[in-house]
């Protein structure tokens, strides 16, 4: 009886009385955790349909984007098509005169000269006017070497020239004219003068590859006579390109023109041989008219019976146009002398007095005279040297002369 009584005092001493919440409590929480791990094994739910448009959505979008591409080119199409009519039918884009056409690089091209090209666009919409055939057309003039056309708005258009650069003056028929390094000829200058020799054999019916190959025998020339710091070129009034195998000048030193036959190589050391000797020769004939340096220890003096190649007169005004161009006046007069005026041709013969290499330096000259084949060569006709070269068994020169031949190289 006690104890009983003693558990049921201590159950009540120690029971609470909210014992059934406690235990609701912890029901609760055990289906919490129930429901955070499903069990793989729970009968699936039902899914509830969800109701969807006729069309994707994300066709839909495309098509929207495609419409308003279609309505914003439209939109665009409308606008360039005015603007295209503003553009063609307004008065602002339009050349009003020449004003309106801006020139640049003009020195020896005129105003006019271009504007015999660009003169049918005054009035024309600037936008209609056809610019690179324009450029071609001004390209055409003789000076200009390249041209540039550009258009800007509202009505203005600016034209850019690049001239040509001579480098000698050509006797062409009746009329001297300037050359490029291309061997195209312009008319002379008159805002300018040049120190350029004239070049002769050429014309203007031949086609431009021809005189460009001519052109190219001179540049050599004029660069190997100056190559060794003598500027020898400047001596020169006239260069006579029409036998590529024999390139003759002629020279304007004091004390009359002499014609010098240079050959097709060793420019340089030729012409200095001649300087050299020229004032010794000029004592020694009564009248130098020309000189063959194209032989190896021989040289021909006055072996031009008939004298240089005749050129066709100039007219009065060419000619002062050519002198105030700054064409020396010797170039532009006739060389041919009278008949039975030309000086005897005499060979000069140099060659060593020794075979050893000690005196391969000193060299001997022969004046040997040639009027029996300067009669019968003057009887035929005939201003070639090679029967007196043969006669003395003078070979081409294949070789630069000895330096020892060009002693005392300054100009006379």
């Amino acid at each position: 009886m006690a104890r009983r009584g003693s558990a049921t005092i201590q159950e009540e001493l120690y029971s609470t009385p909210d014992e059934p919440a406690r235990e609701e409590l912890d029901d609760a929480r055990l289906l919490d955790l129930d429901a955070e791990k499903e069990s793989p094994f729970l009968r699936a739910q039902k899914r509830v349909s969800v109701r969807r448009g006729p069309i994707p959505r994300k066709t839909a979008t495309r098509l929207l984007w495609a419409v308003l591409a279609i309505a914003i080119a439209a939109v665009g199409a409308v606008a360039s098509a005015a603007i295209y009519h503003y553009g063609e039918h307004s008065w602002r884009f339009r050349l009003q005169s020449s004003d309106d056409i801006e020139l640049a690089g003009l020195s020896n091209v005129t105003h006019a000269q271009v504007m015999e090209v660009m003169g049918g666009d005054i009035g024309r919409n600037i936008f209609f006017i056809p610019l690179e055939q324009r450029q071609k057309q001004l390209e055409q003039i003789p000076w200009v070497e390249s041209a540039s056309v550009m258009r800007f708005s509202p009505n203005r258009i600016k034209i850019q020239i690049h001239e040509r650069t001579p480098v000698a003056f050509a006797r062409v028929g009746s009329k001297v004219l300037l050359i490029d390094a291309g061997g195209t000829l312009m008319d002379l200058s008159s805002k300018k003068r040049y120190s350029f020799p004239v070049i002769v054999g050429m014309n203007s019916g031949e086609p431009l590859s021809t005189r460009a190959a001519r052109i190219k025998i001179y540049n050599d020339l004029a660069r190997d006579l100056d190559s060794g710091g003598g500027h020898y070129s400047q001596d020169l009034s006239e260069v006579d390109l029409s036998d590529a195998e024999d390139v003759k000048v002629i020279t304007n030193y004091p004390g009359g023109e002499v014609l010098v036959h240079l050959g097709s190589s060793n420019y340089l050391d030729r012409f200095k041989i001649y300087v050299a000797h020229l004032r010794e020769w000029r004592q020694q004939f009564d009248k130098l008219e020309s000189v063959d340096l194209r032989y190896e220890h021989q040289i021909i003096v006055n072996p031009d019976l008939r004298g240089a190649e005749r050129q066709p007169p100039l007219s009065a005004s060419a000619a002062r146009a050519a002198i105030s161009a700054g064409v020396k006046p010797a170039a532009l007069v006739s060389r041919e002398p009278a008949p039975g005026k030309s000086a005897a041709a005499h060979a000069v013969v140099l060659k060593p007095v020794s075979t050893t290499p000690e005196k391969q330096s000193r060299w001997h000259k022969h004046r040997v005279p040639l009027k029996h084949w300067a009669a019968k060569s003057a009887a035929q006709g005939v201003a070639n040297p090679a029967p007196a070269i043969s006669k003395l068994q003078a070979k081409p020169a294949l070789q630069k002369p000895s330096p020892a031949i060009a002693k005392g190289q300054g100009k006379p």
